[in-house]
């Protein structure tokens, strides 16, 4: 029997590939998130037929990495693939992408061969030009990722096809190899569905995402990414509990997000930028990205209970997400990149958040902000009351309590107690009367709900007096429903 070894490749410089997208109607980011998920599938599934080797030796791929088992013996072949795909898919995306790989024999247990891996590739990934030839850097032709066409159809075919000549193109039609992507139990798990355009031809654009939204027209970028995932794989004690772990996590983003966005409150109004092992990415309209948001948080709790149940530690049980808005004029890549940032902001102050509207808060909190968002947004609709008293509330809150000290660094701010909560009462008071006069009975419920909604945004304790930290999800919650801009 022939020795084996593990081939990793991996997608260096994916967030500034797809961040720095030129901008355009059809959105170049979202052609290029589905050709680097596609190619992360298409490119070692290439690598076995071309070899001859059977598609079962295929450990694992995602958008932005794969996992393969290989004879010794096809080493020097594989590298020779791999070699001139590296060059192809530098030359593709203007030499802001490079495929690297490494190599090692299946020798020792697999936390020895897992480190022997990680050193290569972090060898290759701080040795740019290793490996690839400078002339493939510097070929600045536009590939398919740029092609408004190319997207379309490759949203709809039920195949994709691959040439050895033309290794960084994805074909949406069949070529020297082919594989599913649907009616098939082959099919490769690929999330890709799109909100249609209002004639229903195309695909829409950002502006008809904000205008499909409610209250004030904006569009955003939800990313979510499971806490602590690395870690949970490192920890790994078999390549069988590696593989294993991190197929059924691609398997439940590629396939709850597919079917989530297909039902009748998102299909129109979300699409799917991307999906990999242990993370996603969507754009849609504002208020559908939050209930898709809680929904997928609240899968993946369930997901999670099941599969993880035998795994000890909170490691890759939780997930944190961040919503970054855009408003007309703003770039899908700048929001893109908001959302990141935004997301590792709510990561650093602790695991199972949510970065929304300017403010981390635990998931558990955003029923209670949803609760209190449509509670002030009735006191204006119900009572007649002038919207003022929102953006009156607001002075009532610092900003966020984070800061950024330089280098992507980010520190927590120390919060102050509330103090002097009359005045809050008084000013609160003079905003909130009603613009028309009242009866009796209608003046009793709305000093009511004036009353449980001052009580619901102030904390009481042995500390004093705080806002509550889910008032100011609230609060822009309800600016935003109430049609406020940005």
């Amino acid at each position: 029997m022939s020795l084996q070894i593990f081939l990793e490749g991996r997608f260096h410089g994916i967030e500034r590939f797809l961040a720095e997208a030129p901008d355009s109607t059809t959105s170049s980011l979202e052609t290029r998130a589905l050709w680097l998920s596609l190619a992360s599938e298409v490119l070692p599934r290439a690598l076995l037929k071309e070899l001859g080797l059977a598609q079962m030796l295929l450990g694992f791929s995602s958008a932005g990495f794969f996992l393969l088992v290989l004879p010794e013996e096809t080493r020097a072949e594989a590298e020779a693939f791999l070699t001139n795909a590296a060059k192809a898919v530098a030359g593709h995306s203007s030499g802001q992408l490079r495929l690297i790989w490494a190599a090692t024999e299946n020798l020792g247990d697999w936390g020895n061969v897992r480190k022997r891996l990680d050193d290569e590739l972090a060898r290759k990934a701080n040795t740019p030009l290793a490996g690839i030839g400078f002339e493939a850097v510097v070929d600045d032709h536009a590939g398919p990722q740029e092609d408004s066409a190319w997207l379309a159809a490759v949203r709809t075919t039920k195949i994709v096809g691959w040439n050895p000549e033309t290794p960084a193109t994805i074909l949406p039609v069949a070529g020297k190899h082919e594989w599913p992507l649907a009616d098939s139990a082959d099919a490769l798990a690929l999330a890709r569905h799109a909100a249609p355009s209002d004639d229903q031809q195309t695909l829409a654009i950002v502006a008809a995402l904000a205008a499909r939204s409610e209250g004030g027209q904006a569009w955003g970028v939800l990313r979510g990414n499971v806490d602590n995932f690395l870690a949970r794989l490192g920890s790994a004690n078999s390549i069988e509990d590696y593989i294993r772990i991190s197929v059924v996590f691609k398997q439940f983003f590629a396939g709850e997000l597919e079917v989530a966005c297909s039902l009748p409150e998102f299909w129109q109004k979300t699409t799917i930028l991307y999906t990999g092992g242990d993370e996603f990415a969507v754009i849609g309209s504002w208020d559908a990205l939050i209930a898709l948001a809680r929904e997928i948080e609240r899968l993946f709790a369930r997901f999670t209970s099941v599969t993880m149940a035998d795994f000890p530690g909170p490691e890759a049980k939780t997930i944190s997400m961040a919503l970054a808005l855009g408003y007309e004029g703003d770039s899908l890549g700048e929001v893109y990149r908001e959302a990141g940032r935004k997301l590792d902001a709510a990561k650093a102050l602790g695991k199972g958040r949510i970065q929304l509207f300017g403010r981390s808060v635990e998931w558990s909190d955003l029923p209670e902000a949803s609760q209190l968002a449509g509670r002030m947004t009735k006191i204006v609709t119900d009572f007649g009351c002038s919207p003022a008293f929102l953006d009156e509330l607001a002075g009532f809150y610092r900003e966020s309590l984070l800061e950024e000290a330089g280098g992507g660094v980010v520190i927590r701010r120390k919060e102050k107690r509330f103090e002097k909560p009359w005045r809050f009462h008084r000013r609160l008071n003079t905003v909130l009367e009603p613009m028309v006069r009242l009866g009796l009975n209608r003046r009793r419920e709305f000093e009511r709900r004036k009353s449980s909604l001052i009580d619901e945004l102030i904390l009481r304790g042995v500390a004093g007096r705080r806002l509550r930290p889910a008032g100011r999800v609230a609060l822009e919650w309800a600016r935003l429903s109430a049609g406020a801009a940005n």
